[in-house]
């Protein structure tokens, strides 16, 4: 699409407190009573057993915590509670031990216990002024505990556990250590594990995603979401989504909350079941709808702000970001030329549009756009730019348009990694060319199947290509019914859902280099693929009423011929069935 010329372009588990209270028990003999006891006779106190490591969790990183050359970091995943864990690797003659002097009482039994998981992993307690003690796992690709226990001299007041590898196996993983006795006199962590949540409700539901809510606990620090028994989320709020689900599918979940002291069972569980899939739900873009994109910048075509745009206009595209030297990331620059006093101005007017019930979003590449997305790093940055940029501006998701190439691996990872950022409201949109789609092996179809679970549609654009392939293997020339409905086709059956197919057209003859076709050749297109009427010599073997709707290039080219194609082409799209 050309932007310059006409065209368009743990939380840690401490074992807990347990009192000992055994003289609570009463006397269940016919017949018989305790004796009564003095008043002036105080009842002996009890001291409740605490974690006396500190930094338990690895929630401080490796504060309290010392590991030999250099050989432990805290990590994110795998966890075992909480949000962080060690992982500690072993090298050449050094086991990777990672070690912390805990205060103790004489005299006094400690339980030593850790969650291990990875290579070799050794727990154990020296110099506790009796015998010292080791448990070890020769490795497990899941979470296990190792416990074991130590009883301290009549002179001791300072423990060293440790926990470490083995020499030439891989890095091990230590999660949630405890060493569970008297306080030493060493201060611990937070003595309370929280209160079991409650008020676990399920809420907005998509094909892909559930959200979740929960009554706050005010000791927590953090909380796990379990689908099914197994953690699939980790927040610090009383909310969350879970994505990545199945369509039609029933869930179970429950939530734990989490302190450094540790974390509290499950909730009671609530189940939720998924919608029908067919596609990203894609904020408040409705059944049928009407796409255009709007120019920021001047072209010849009517200069307009948001706020001018047709209300027939159900998403809007604003073309386009821009790229930075960092590849992959992309920016955006309100032009000039454009007329906003303000970025706050811009800001404002997609305000509005939602409030209005419109969806804009930020179409990034055109004719022109030179954004790369080809590895790992870039996937990265382009869907943390493209986050910021809706986060900063208002933008409910993005436009794919790269007219000069797309690789499906990391343009898959990137919007993957954008829809996790930005929730089940993601507003997925493609504007690919006609030969971008002509087979599922193309990149760029290829990526539309990739992501059927969060994209909203795709809107070829059926111009500026000469003549085509249809479904049924024969040619057909643009600027006909039959070349809009046959080309249609190839999507509808090569794996899309008909939600996720629209058709896209110029608005104008001075919109395209070639292509144009009256507002009226498009409804009728429309009428074939959803109702079977309308149709050229071409007619599809079935009829897909679910069909999103249609595109235009532009907004701007429209008002330019006085709103014609709007006027008439989104009144048909938001009549369809």
């Amino acid at each position: 699409m050309d932007r310059v010329r006409q065209g368009r372009p743990g939380v840690r588990r401490r074992f807990g407190a347990a009192l000992a209270v055994g003289a609570a028990a009463a006397l269940a003999v016919t017949g018989l009573a305790a004796p009564a006891q003095s008043a002036d006779v105080t009842a002996p106190s009890v001291q409740a057993d605490v974690n006396v490591a500190k930094n338990a969790g690895f929630e401080s990183d490796l504060s309290n915590w010392t590991c030999t050359a250099n050989s432990g970091a805290a990590v994110t995943s795998p966890v075992h509670g909480g949000t962080k864990a060690l992982k500690a690797t072993p090298s050449g003659q050094d086991t990777a031990e990672c070690a912390q002097t805990v205060k103790v009482k004489p005299n006094s039994t400690y339980k030593l216990s850790s969650w291990v998981q990875g290579s070799y992993a050794y727990l154990g307690a020296r110099g506790t002024g009796t015998t010292d003690v080791s448990t070890w796992t020769p490795g497990n690709s899941t979470w296990q505990q190792l416990s074991t226990s130590f009883t301290t001299g009549a002179n001791t007041t300072s423990v060293t556990v440790y926990t470490h590898g083995w020499y030439g196996q891989s890095a091990y993983y230590v999660d949630d250590v405890n060493v569970f006795g008297p306080d030493g006199g060493g201060g611990t962590d937070p003595v309370e594990i929280p209160a079991v949540p409650t008020g676990l409700a399920a809420g907005t539901t998509t094909s892909t995603s559930v959200d979740l809510s929960w009554t706050p606990v005010s000791t927590a620090t953090a909380y796990t979401v379990y689908r099914d028994g197994t953690k699939v989320a980790s927040t610090s709020g009383a909310a969350t989504t879970v994505t990545g689900l199945t369509p039609e599918t029933t869930y179970s979940f429950q939530v734990s909350a989490s302190n450094a002291a540790g974390e509290s069972a499950k909730s009671t569980a609530v189940s939720a079941r998924t919608g029908k899939g067919g596609g990203g739900d894609g904020g408040t873009v409705p059944k049928h709808a009407l796409t255009g994109y709007w120019q920021n910048f001047n072209n010849g075509a009517t200069v307009q702000k948001l706020r001018d745009v047709s209300a027939q206009y159900d998403i809007i595209a604003v073309s386009f970001a821009d790229a930075t030297t960092t590849p992959g990331q992309i920016t955006f620059n309100l032009d000039p030329a454009v007329g906003y006093p303000s970025a706050a101005d811009f800001k404002a007017d997609i305000a509005a549009k939602h409030a209005a019930g419109k969806s804009v979003i930020l179409s990034v590449g055109g004719e022109k756009g030179t954004i790369s997305v080809n590895s790992d790093a870039s996937a990265t940055a382009f869907a943390n730019s493209a986050y910021a940029l809706m986060q900063e501006y208002g933008f409910d998701g993005v436009d794919i348009d790269l007219e000069n190439g797309l690789n499906p691996t990391y343009m898959t990872k990137a919007l993957r990694q954008l829809a996790a950022k930005a929730g089940p409201k993601l507003v997925l949109t493609m504007a690919p060319q006609t030969i971008d789609m002509q087979s599922t092996s193309g990149g760029y179809f290829q990526t539309a199947l990739n992501v059927k679970d969060i994209l909203t549609v795709v809107n070829m654009q059926y111009y500026n290509s000469g003549s085509m392939l249809g479904c049924d293997g024969k040619v057909y020339s643009q600027g006909s019914v039959d070349f809009l409905t046959a080309l249609a086709c190839i999507q509808l059956e090569g794996g899309l859902d008909p939600s996720q197919v629209g058709i896209g057209v110029p608005a104008s003859t001075r919109a395209a280099g070639s292509g144009y076709v009256a507002p009226s050749v498009v409804n009728n297109a429309l009428d074939c693929l959803t109702r079977g009427t309308g149709c050229g010599s071409f007619k599809p073997s079935k009829t897909y009423p679910t069909l999103r709707g249609a595109m235009t290039w532009s907004t701007n080219w429209d008002a330019t011929a006085g709103s014609a194609w709007s006027n008439s082409v989104g009144p048909k799209v938001h009549s369809l069935p």
